[in-house]
């Protein structure tokens, strides 16, 4: 290795065991190794973590201080490390407002060229991109703020039961705890009754109570137990429309619009219909298209409508007429306008066909983040950093071919060499063999998960790798499927029928498809053929006419209560005119869909909390002597409770610093040192463990130690047979990848005592999986098939289509080109 490299010494981050090594700069690197070896410790938390580091270092002193406890990759030392851009999967934000065109800034681009080369109407004054937008002031249509729907809350949704009185809760719309009760107390204060049924109030008094848009500050003596001091305080009343409305336009938070969302009543806005932008923006066009038209369209189509466009600019002007002289006119050359169409064009044109190359042409510039796979968004920020013009900088990606169909592949390397070929190093943590077969230079992390990883088994060229000791990726270069490893046999031929028709669901029109029960189907298609959609309408139409459905369990977090599990359930779009027939043995009762999203939002989130198991060792903690006479109950032994959680940090682990000019981070708090709960409840231990050491045993850990626990041990056995030995008990959801949420999710399932038929819908469960994980994995997923249930999967990985029992093909092509069901059959081979 020259000096022209990285060079790692030293680094110890998560499971690393003091790694060295050294990678070449203007190269194309890949970090493999299975699930769980400390590829991502290496390349995010070390690199990209130390060049975080040293860009921190020029805050100001006292800001510094408190950043380090928080960003510290510990590593000896690092040398040739130029400034690093790292662009991890991750989903949406919160925010139904961010979309494709805005994660992308094609869309700032595409609202210029209407501004600036537009159409107006007679009488409309030119506008500028801002009035083109339906996320500021002067675009957004008055009527619904931008949102193209509006929100009526209705006394039915908001009080769903009118038995109740206003102080047994019968006011559903209003936030619980503390808020709800200071609404109650209010109401009480200003002189109405609130103790009779909500149906015996004057209708005037419930008008008020629901819709009124006063807001009246009372001094409150609320009511508390006698135990309890009561202290006066002014209280502010909101009524429940505007409460609910008001949490809809503000919040981030998913769960919070989810409960908001249930007491109103969503209508397309009569002002725009549903456009969302003011009527003069929409009266403006180019080429026959207002933008919000042209902002859905596919970017395919689109990239063909702008690039024709430019095309026609691009030819020479025709000549004038002949003059006196005989001289023809000196033709004229362009305008500003259409100059101004050109550079504009340009631009767009380059970013939409970057988006095409890297598997994106299905998607419209006006699509939600929200809706956009975790693979695919990370292309989008690929696709905006390959248009940055940045040189020398290092890229560090988290599998960027996660989603990708096997024959995109070629197409990313091309474009990652494109980063490189502009004075650029790439480093991406791959599983997919094909990427890695294209990099200049790989790095095996192993050879294990956990505590069974974290050393460098080989770095440098591909060829080599097949002589690492230890490396379990050798064994996959030139034979990436090993069917041997998850199933012997010919496949299943199933042990009846599911008729399905007229499925329709987004590209998905007025398909029919019949599927054998008590079979692993894969689903199988390129990117944005319409293969989740296809897997949607399955899952609602099959939930609607023939099975009970039981969608994945979220954790609503508490700041002061245990994390409780809800229910979302997402759009449906099944219905309808769809129907579904079976016939033979396996009829599903129930139908799970399993999906990649996060499993929680915020680090109360947990895995132990998740799948259950911490329930029973709470309670086994209780049980102690120690715990008896102290008087601790099970509650106790929460950090998400008052009682048993730290009182510095909340439970958290971590208290938050915010910074000037500078985004918010976490510092380790300083009391409980990341514990998370308070020192009387520490003082308790069971088996000579605390429940903070607990947290911090890895899954494989604490197999040995909760064995005499049954429901524990469940829950850590179905994770130890996914590959998710290595994550800890405490491991928060925020830190999980969305295929370790998902398997996380499949675990919770698998330790359920359920022996009903049932028909298992996941999307992509091999994403982001070293294939000795896929193997583990769909070996896990046919298990379920020979325990009487069906599986239904939506695919890319080889394994899974060489082990499927039945394969169906969803195309042929992408976006509006696709959702047709192309072929569908048993497994030939």
């Amino acid at each position: 290795m020259s000096e022209h490299s990285i060079r790692v010494r030293g680094a110890r981050l998560h499971n690393l065991r003091d790694v060295d090594v050294d990678l070449p700069r203007d190269a194309l690197v890949a970090v493999t190794g299975v699930s769980g070896s400390g590829k991502s410790s290496l390349a995010f938390g070390t690199i990209h973590g130390e060049a975080q580091r040293r860009y921190l270092d020029s805050v100001a002193p006292f800001a510094r201080r408190l950043i380090h406890a928080a960003v510290d990759p510990q590593v000896g030392d690092v040398q040739g490390l130029p400034p690093t851009v790292a662009l991890e999967q991750g989903r949406g934000g919160a925010s139904t407002r961010s979309s494709v065109g805005t994660a992308t800034t094609a869309g700032s681009t595409l609202r210029m060229l209407w501004s600036r080369c537009g159409d107006y109407p007679d009488g409309v004054a030119p506008m500028d991109s801002d009035h083109f937008s339906a996320n500021t002031a002067v675009g957004a249509c008055p009527g619904c703020g931008g949102l193209g729907v509006r929100h009526l809350p209705t006394e039915a949704a908001m009080v769903p039961d009118p038995s109740r009185s206003i102080a047994d809760g019968a006011v559903a719309a209003w936030p619980g705890a503390w808020l709800g009760k200071n609404y109650r107390d209010i109401v009480s204060t200003l002189g109405h009754d609130v103790d009779v049924p909500w149906r015996d109030l004057p209708a005037a008094t419930r008008e008020w109570v629901l819709f009124t848009d006063e807001q009246p500050v009372v001094t409150v003596v609320p009511t508390r137990d006698p135990e309890r001091i009561s202290r006066p305080y002014r209280g502010t009343f909101s009524s429940a429309s505007r409460y609910v409305l008001r949490t809809l336009a503000e919040t981030r938070s998913v769960s919070q619009r989810r409960r908001a969302l249930r007491y109103v009543e969503t209508h397309p806005c009569e002002v725009c219909a549903g456009r969302r932008l003011r009527p003069d923006a929409l009266a403006v066009t180019w080429e026959g298209l207002a933008v919000d038209e042209a902002s859905a369209l596919p970017v395919t189509d689109l990239l063909d409508l702008l690039g024709a466009r430019l095309a026609q600019l691009a030819l020479p002007p025709p000549a004038g007429p002949r003059g006196r002289t005989g001289g023809s006119v000196v033709p004229a050359g362009p305008s500003a306008r259409e100059e101004a169409e050109r550079v504009l064009l340009e631009d767009l044109v380059g970013r939409l066909s970057l988006m095409v190359d890297l598997g994106l042409g299905h998607l419209s510039l006006g699509r939600g983040t929200t809706t956009v796979s975790s693979g695919e968004l990370q292309r989008l920020r690929l696709a905006t950093a390959l248009r940055s013009g940045l040189f020398g900088v290092v890229y560090v990606l988290d599998e960027p071919s996660a989603g990708l169909h096997p024959q995109d592949t070629e197409r990313l390397v091309a474009l990652l060499r494109g980063l490189v070929a502009a004075g650029n190093t790439v480093i991406v943590v791959e599983h997919d063999m094909g990427v890695v077969a294209g990099c200049d230079w790989v790095v095996d992390v192993g050879p294990g998960a956990g505590d069974e990883g974290g050393s460098v088994l080989w770095s440098g060229v591909l060829d080599g790798l097949p002589r690492a000791a230890g490396s379990v990726t050798a064994r996959y270069l030139s034979r990436p499927v090993h069917p041997e490893e998850v199933r012997e046999g010919p496949p299943r031929r199933g042990t009846g029928t599911l008729a399905l028709s007229a499925l329709s669901r987004h590209t998905v029109r007025g398909a029919d498809l019949d599927l054998p029960l008590g079979a692993l189907i894969v689903v199988t298609g390129i990117s944005g053929s319409g293969k989740t959609s296809l897997l949607d309408a399955v899952h609602d139409v099959v939930g609607e006419r023939l099975a009970s459905v039981e969608d994945e369990a979220e954790l609503e977090d508490e700041d002061d209560a245990a994390a409780d599990e809800g229910t979302g359930r997402e759009e449906r779009g099944g219905g309808g005119a769809a129907r579904a027939r079976a016939s033979g043995d396996g009829i599903p009762t129930r139908v799970v869909r399993i999906t990649q999203k996060p499993i929680g939002r915020s680090p109360r989130s947990t895995l132990a909390t998740y799948t259950g198991l911490w329930d029973a060792v709470r309670a086994a903690y209780a049980a102690t002597p120690d715990a008896r006479e102290r008087g601790f109950r099970a509650s106790r032994f929460s950090f998400n409770t008052a009682a048993g959680r730290c009182p510095t940090c909340q439970g958290e682990g971590a208290v938050s610093v915010e910074l000037l000019f500078l985004p918010g981070t976490y510092s380790l708090c300083p009391d409980c040192r990341g514990d998370r709960f308070g020192p009387q409840t520490l003082e308790v231990r069971w088996h000579g463990l605390t429940v903070a050491d607990l947290l911090r045993r890895s899954v494989s850990e604490a197999l040995e130690v909760l064995r005499e626990l049954p429901a524990a041990r469940r829950a850590l056995e179905a994770l130890q047979a996914l590959g998710l030995g290595y994550l800890t008990l405490g491991q928060p959801a925020t830190e999980l990848s969305g295929g370790e949420a998902q398997r996380i999710k499949l675990a919770t399932e698998l330790q359920k005592e359920r022996r009903a038929p049932t028909l298992y819908v996941l999307d992509e469960p091999t994403s982001g999986l070293h294939p000795a994980d896929v193997h583990r994995l769909l070996s896990v997923l046919h298990a379920l098939v020979d325990a009487g249930h069906t599986v239904l999967l939506a695919e890319h990985d080889p394994a899974a289509v060489a082990t499927a029992d039945w394969l169906v093909e969803v195309g042929p092509g992408a976006g509006d080109e696709g959702g047709r069901v192309v072929a569908s059959g048993p497994r030939t081979g």
